[in-house]
């Protein structure tokens, strides 16, 4: 059986088993029924989940009716938000001003008030300079008027929707039923974290590179749906926003047009031909060129992660999980290929995974070398690509591969026995994410946590600018956000600090120098505290820890000692 006369079968079956305009606009969805008391014991989160849930039902119950065009917009619309929904529980629910976002709110505050964090400025530029987010960021809320959380939250919602837009699209190109895109969509949702490669599928946090990846997902959709041009631009749009995610997508998508549009290749070379030249100016002559040196021991002992920036500290579980996606899909691809066959386009993108994981390959030596600029474009993070791949055949060989001999009522019971398990794997590890490991938390929190916490930033924050802080280094994980995005002032250490140092030897220094003087924070006592303070500028400490210090503020287990001209 030739590929090309698999493909056409493949495309006139596409709609074999697709649910019908009438069974479309037949479908009733019943939210889970309560009381008005036991909804209103219900945690936040849960209160929000079927608030959210009621309201989407009855707009598709409401619309669906209409004509078929209209209830495939409406169910579209209601999967998005089902989507955005479950990625969020999975995830934790949505918080601001934690993680990573602990030095992008004060690089964008800074932008906006140029006298912020005067202590911190060497540190929030290392990163900064190789990231034009920040900066265009704050155009925006100057442009506006509007918050940074509200942007921040929007922007999440935007990546969730783009993400869920891009799976739709490729889905609904590489399988024959919407079940099977529904099933994709679900699995999804799961969140998990790849291994040794620093990076999560989902965040419940707005993060640039998120949204960058969502915008790869588009860029995909649109190249297997014939727009190989338009899914480049998209591709190359993922770069200002996280260069490390964008350049990625770039090559994936580029390899994959080179083998699907032969005739596209002497356009495309010459552009990687330019591109090249770029890269070689930037690196020796440009930004790039004081990170084409060697990182020494005291700069690599200094970042905070270390294992996913140096595969071969990875143990061989993890070797073995991570080459094991380049074998999965090789296999799943061959399967497919001789059963429904694929189709030019799929072909390509499996070359780009193929290349993504040659490329990795080749960067292990010279990072393990410590060359500077290897470490930062954290190629190991093409992992993340190479498991949403995954993914991709996995659920298409659990919901929809063909068997011989297979009724159409047998093949319907499987379909429908897959996508249950992963409905069922999307709900239950939402409900157990938010009801068990975080019951106290709403699904959506778009501004700082409120407590104790909030309020001793917020009087924090109106110290005079440049206020220099001394607190755990761990205080963003442990009390819910870091002081310098919630106070906007300086803070001597954070552990986040640790991965800003990867980008400069100086950073780098600046952070082993500090926590060697800081030492166990469980055990500063006054005298160290005084030391600390004169050697580094610093006005106040904030700690549960009791200190016999002048007391400048209490805030529930909170005390902010005043440690200015001591």
């Amino acid at each position: 059986m030739s590929c090309a006369s698999s493909t056409v079968r493949s495309r006139a079956t596409r709609f074999a088993h697709e649910p019908s305009a009438r069974s479309v606009r037949s479908l009733t969805v019943n939210p889970p029924s309560a009381s008005a008391s036991s909804t209103h014991d219900r945690p936040g989160w849960s209160r929000q989940l079927t608030g959210l849930w009621t309201a989407v039902t009855d707009i598709c119950t409401r619309y669906a009716n209409r004509s078929p065009k209209t209830a495939r917009i409406v169910l579209g619309v209601g999967g998005a938000a089902l989507f955005c929904v479950l990625a969020t529980q999975n995830s934790g629910g949505y918080r601001y001003g934690v993680q990573d976002q602990a030095f992008y709110i004060p690089a964008i505050a800074r932008h906006l008030d140029p006298t912020l964090y005067p202590h911190d400025e060497a540190l929030l530029d290392a990163h900064g300079q190789l990231i034009a987010f920040d900066e265009a960021t704050a155009q925006l809320l100057t442009a506006t008027g509007w918050s940074l959380p509200l942007v921040f939250f929007g922007a999440q919602l935007v990546t969730l929707v783009l993400l869920f837009a891009g799976v739709a699209g490729l889905g609904r190109t590489l399988y024959r039923s919407w079940w099977t895109v529904a099933g994709l969509a679900f699995a999804l949702t799961i969140r998990h974290n790849v291994s040794d490669t620093g990076v999560n599928t989902l965040e419940g946090y707005f993060h640039p590179r998120m949204l960058a990846f969502a915008l790869g997902a588009v860029a995909l959709a649109l190249f297997v749906r014939h727009r190989p041009w338009p899914a480049l631009a998209v591709a190359a749009a993922a770069g200002p926003l996280h260069p490390t995610m964008g350049v990625w997508f770039v090559v994936w998508v580029g390899v994959a047009v080179i083998v699907a549009h032969p005739g596209t290749r002497r356009v495309l070379g010459g552009i990687a031909v330019a591109a090249a030249a770029v890269a070689v100016v930037f690196v020796f002559a440009g930004p790039l060129r004081d990170q084409l040196v060697l990182m020494d021991a005291s700069w690599t002992g200094a970042l905070f992660f270390r294992d996913y920036l140096f595969p071969t500290d990875w143990p061989w579980a993890t070797w073995t999980a991570n080459l094991g996606y380049g074998v999965a899909i090789g296999a799943m691809y061959w399967y497919r290929r001789s059963t429904v066959g694929v189709s030019s386009r799929e072909t390509g993108l499996v070359a780009g995974c193929g290349v993504l994981l040659l490329i990795f390959l080749v960067s292990v030596p010279l990072s393990a070398a410590g060359v500077a600029l290897v470490v930062q474009l954290q190629v190991a993070r093409i992992f993340w690509m190479l498991d949403f791949f995954f993914t991709v055949y996995f659920v298409w060989l659990l919901i929809e591969r063909p068997v011989r001999g297979r009724s159409t009522s047998a093949s319907l019971r499987v379909r429908y026995a897959g996508l249950a398990l992963f409905v069922v794997g999307a709900l239950v590890r939402g409900g157990y994410v938010m009801g068990v490991e975080f019951p106290d938390r709403a699904l959506f929190e778009p501004r700082f946590a409120s407590g104790d916490w909030r309020e001793v930033m917020a009087w924090s924050a109106r110290t005079p600018a440049g206020t220099n802080l001394l607190l755990h280094p761990g205080h963003a994980g442990r009390y819910g956000s870091s002081a310098r995005a919630a106070a906007k002032r300086d803070v001597y250490l954070e552990d986040k600090d640790g991965a800003l140092a990867i980008y400069s030897r100086s950073v780098a220094s600046r952070v082993s120098d500090r926590r060697r003087d800081l030492g166990d924070f469980a055990t500063l006592n006054a005298s160290r505290a005084r030391a600390l303070a004169r050697q580094y500028d610093l006005q106040y400490l904030i700690t549960i820890l009791d200190i016999d210090l002048p007391v400048a503020h209490r805030s529930g287990p909170f005390t902010v000692y005043d440690l200015d001209g001591l």
